[in-house]
């Protein structure tokens, strides 16, 4: 069982979750209706940060799972925090202005690589001792 890692995974959910309601909201504030994505700038961003959220996501939970699970749930956990951290500044910076957005870009950026290395060296090294 890995609950620490099925913790942050929900977290992460949670904030998707939360930037989808955020783009509605714009929506419905500017009223751009579907299926239009263009209009107001601010609300452009609101959905620029959903639809980025969900490219990384993509990338995000199978690497936290992985990594979890050959490498360290605890560090897998703690890398994936940071990771949902990031989100939520990238979100509330490019909320704001577009220039905003590069701390948690960058903290979900360094994380996913992270996450995806030490996931490979993981999965390499039990594939070895698994061969030896």
């Amino acid at each position: 069982m890995y609950p620490w890692t099925a913790l942050v995974t929900v977290f992460a959910l949670l904030v998707y979750f939360v930037i989808t309601i955020n783009v509605g909201r714009a929506r419905a504030k500017h009223k751009v209706m579907p299926p239009s994505i263009s209009g107001n700038p601010e609300f452009e961003r609101a959905f620029r940060v959903q639809q980025n959220t969900s490219e990384q996501l993509i990338l995000f939970l199978p690497l936290l799972w992985i990594f979890s699970i050959f490498v360290s749930e605890i560090w897998g956990a703690v890398l994936g925090a940071i990771w949902v951290v990031g989100r939520i500044l990238y979100a509330w910076g490019y909320y704001q202005a577009a220039e905003k957005r590069m701390l948690g870009f960058g903290m979900g950026s360094l994380m996913t690589m992270v996450l995806l290395l030490g996931s490979l060296v993981g999965v390499v090294l039990n594939l070895y001792q698994n061969f030896t």
